[in-house]
């Protein structure tokens, strides 16, 4: 069966905010298909070629789409802009444009500037996957925190979520928003006035701590802490005071909230790290689910 380039270029997945509430939840039933396997490798990507291409640093999210790749069959190539003619020089743009020239199927890509990815897959014909493009969106992370909330809740319908942390510049927490919303979830966000994005506060209100903690589901995001010197916060010490989810905090969570971190988290910081380890605590199961999610979207972008 012969495919076209511009089928082929549709089924790329660049963010959330533009994909429908039943390709999403096509994607979320495809993972669990492929959780339930018991299987590791089901090759039915044998003979298709992989181009993971980070152009910024990652561990969690590279190896998740390897590990993914690599259960379905796929050939994959792992680059790295650090051992690479990028730091020659070269665009990424030619660099993806070189890889494609020999041979890949698909390409995933992380960037650190918001907004070069979509102009990259209009000058490509193979399918490109966002692993994180600046502020904008991180859509399989997303994806993986919405199946992590299915999973314990069953429905996402009617969900009250908090997302707590640097929403200014969290590509997660965009994504989250865009995503949840298609399926009515209650979306709230909570931030120190200078880690706000005022632009999202028509889609999703902005609350206190108190009021953001009596949530189904509390979504702490990592501080990024090489952002002090741009006087976000004042010190660590001070974030936790006041936004951190302490132990303390913790205790007062209603029985069957559960606790979210797309990671790599701060821990004693953003969160206790006993809280981390605590039975509501969903950290290490996102990261989990993270391999199902992104098996179904590499099966999207590539099964023929």
């Amino acid at each position: 069966m012969m495919i076209t380039q511009t089928a082929l270029k549709d089924r790329s997945l660049l963010g959330l905010k533009e994909l429908s509430r039943s390709e999403i939840e096509a994607i979320l039933n495809r993972a669990a298909y492929w959780e339930a396997q018991k299987d590791k490798l089901v090759p039915v990507l044998e003979s298709r070629f992989v181009a993971n291409m980070f152009f910024e640093n990652s561990t969690r999210t590279r190896f998740s789409f390897e590990m993914a790749e690599k259960r379905l069959g796929a050939q994959v190539l792992n680059f790295t802009a650090a051992a690479s003619s990028v730091e020659k020089g070269e665009s990424i743009y030619d660099t993806v444009r070189t890889l494609e020239s020999m041979g890949i199927d698909a390409g995933v890509i992380r960037l650190k500037p918001a907004g070069v990815l979509q102009q990259l897959a209009q000058k490509v014909n193979v399918p490109l996957v966002n692993a994180g493009d600046g502020n904008n969106e991180h859509p399989t992370q997303a994806l993986l925190d919405l199946y992590t909330m299915r999973k314990a809740f069953g429905e996402l319908k009617g969900l009250r979520v908090s997302i707590i942390g640097d929403i200014m510049h969290s590509r997660v927490a965009r994504s989250n928003l865009w995503a949840l919303q298609k399926f009515g979830a209650d979306v709230r966000f909570c931030a120190p006035q200078t880690m706000q994005a005022p632009e999202l506060a028509e889609h999703a209100p902005y609350v206190g701590l108190d009021e953001a903690l009596n949530a189904d589901v509390v979504m702490m995001l990592r501080v990024q802490l090489e952002r002090h010197k741009h006087g976000l916060i004042t010190s660590a010490e001070d974030y936790r005071e006041h936004y951190g989810l302490t132990e303390e905090r913790a205790a007062r969570l209603n029985p069957n909230t559960i606790i979210m971190h797309p990671a790599p988290v701060n821990r004693n910081v953003e969160i206790d790290d006993a809280v981390v380890e605590s039975t509501a605590s969903r950290i290490f199961p996102q990261m989990a689910n993270g391999v199902p999610i992104r098996m179904a979207v590499m099966e999207r972008a590539l099964k023929l």
